[in-house]
């Protein structure tokens, strides 16, 4: 039994022991993840040209203070930096993600070396220092020349996305064995097409829909095109952001509305990549928007890849319920403020608050739904390993006397990741754990005003702090194990 020291967030030194019974398996991945436009900055060097969220980010009332990634936290230049700080953390795996315009500007054509240089020179950083890279290839930033041509709306971008895909498994191949075609495609596709609260802030539930399938399809083609580049060895999924559905009464009107919320959320997505096809109950649910006549024959063939793992991000589950007579607020979807809904064909459906826990995002702190999230997934999709490819939470933190404790954000890592090992004890092979996020950054509508780091960054020195949680996640990584909690 290995003992580590860490310090609590009142500053005293405690000492804690995992126990077998609190072990995670031998080669459990210990990371953090990050997204390019949220950290990167440099956004007009060396080739890059805009994507939809510099677009967005400086059209005025978008985001809030009018915050911008145009600098960021400066990864761009300070990258040596943050690997050594990682090191110094004992993480062993990165998740990062490709910024399409900074290696394909116009997201057509060949591509610019000095992009690419920079994410290999990352990655042979992390090799060096033995953390193992995850690339994800599409964390929102679209070139802003492909949003022009239409976007995720139409299929061509699903073409694009797959010739970009085989430009990047080609250079970073023979370092990076994990890849991620897409992150979170919902919120791509329903928040930037249908809310409008993320870029490109277009508001029409049916490019949200059509937008949905050209990702899926995306993600068909780029693994095709992976395939088809990388070695052997490596290992190619998705992260996806499943909403665990539950209804908020035994009502048979709300336990419609979890299916109706179910099919939009989760199985727009799962019925293609798992099943080759998409819900019936989906489509009839949203005929009176569309026939979905986008999609094209031979295309659910196209998307049900085999996939090596799946990514599953959580934060909160989301608690639904049929309209009710009155609301007495606005519905409480978590997904930001807008007049409309990103729930096409189900505009109608409530959401609920039942716990009063909850982060600086105001999302309600629930564990079991990680734990939840992670058996489903395991009987949908057996045999193929899961990882977490995002949890975290936002917090008011606050430098004092130079140090940051956050000991609500110690309690929820433990917990959710005491969920993570119950559901591997239940049979759920989780393979890894991504911490989100490495550190405080632009994120995304709500700007600088939110902070989802284990690391803290001042914005106006670009200073960074390890936060309390940093030091108690390193000893976690460390000892392989979670220590009794305080």
């Amino acid at each position: 039994m290995t003992t580590t020291n860490h310090t609590t967030p009142t500053g005293t030194a405690t000492t804690t022991a995992p126990t077998a019974a609190t072990r995670f398996p031998a080669g459990f991945l210990w990371g953090s993840a990050t997204a390019s436009y949220q950290i990167e900055g440099a956004v007009r060097e060396d080739g890059r040209t805009p994507s939809i969220w510099d677009t967005f980010s400086h059209t005025p009332g978008k985001v809030l203070n009018g915050d911008t990634g145009d600098v960021a936290v400066d990864h761009y230049h300070r990258w040596r930096d943050d690997v050594r700080l990682m090191a110094d953390l004992g993480l062993t795996s990165y998740r990062f993600s490709v910024a399409w315009p900074r290696v394909q500007p116009t997201g057509r054509g060949p591509a610019v070396q000095r992009g690419l240089d920079f994410y290999r020179g990352l990655a042979d950083e992390l090799l060096a220092h033995g953390i193992k890279p995850v690339v994800t290839l599409y964390h929102w930033d679209l070139p802003q020349e492909l949003e022009s041509a239409g976007g995720w709306p139409e299929r061509e971008t699903a073409y694009r996305f797959a010739e970009y895909a085989g430009i990047v498994g080609e250079a970073l191949g023979d370092r990076v064995e994990q890849w991620v075609t897409l992150n979170e495609p919902w919120c791509s596709a329903f928040l930037g097409y249908g809310s409008g609260v993320h870029a490109p802030g277009r508001t029409d539930p049916v490019a949200a829909l059509r937008a949905a399938h050209h990702l899926n399809l995306g993600h068909g083609l780029a693994t095709s095109a992976l395939r088809s580049t990388l070695p052997a060895r490596a290992n190619i999924g998705i992260s996806l952001n499943p909403s665990v559905v539950r209804a908020l009464t035994d009502d048979p009107a709300d336990v419609d509305a979890k299916r109706r919320i179910d099919a939009l959320a989760n199985r727009v997505f799962t019925g293609p990549l798992l099943k080759g096809a998409y819900p019936e109950d989906l489509l009839a649910d949203t005929a009176r928007l569309t026939d979905w006549s986008f999609v094209q024959d031979g295309d659910t063939a196209l998307i049900h890849q085999p996939l090596d793992f799946i990514g599953l991000n959580y934060y909160t589950p989301a608690i639904v319920s049929a309209p009710r007579a009155e609301r007495t607020g606005p519905s409480l979807d978590g997904h930001g403020a807008s007049e409309h809904s990103p729930w096409p064909g189900a505009e109608d459906i409530d959401f609920h608050h039942v716990n009063d826990d909850v982060t600086a995002m105001n999302w309600p702190v629930d564990p079991t739904g990680l734990s939840d999230l992670l058996l489903d997934y395991t009987a949908q999709a057996p045999g193929v390993p899961l990882y977490v490819t995002e949890n975290g939470a936002a917090y008011e933190d606050k430098v004092v006397d130079g140090a940051v404790h956050d000991p609500d954000r110690i309690r929820y890592l433990h917990a959710h990741l005491a969920a993570v090992h119950d559901a591997i004890a239940r049979g759920a092979d989780v393979r890894g754990y991504f911490l989100w996020s490495l550190l405080d950054n632009f994120e995304w509508a709500y700007g600088y005003s939110k902070r989802f780091g284990a690391v803290y960054v001042d914005y106006e020195t670009q200073t960074r702090i390890p936060k309390s949680s940093a030091t108690w996640y390193s000893e976690v990584a460390r000892s392989g194990g979670l220590p009794a909690q305080d």
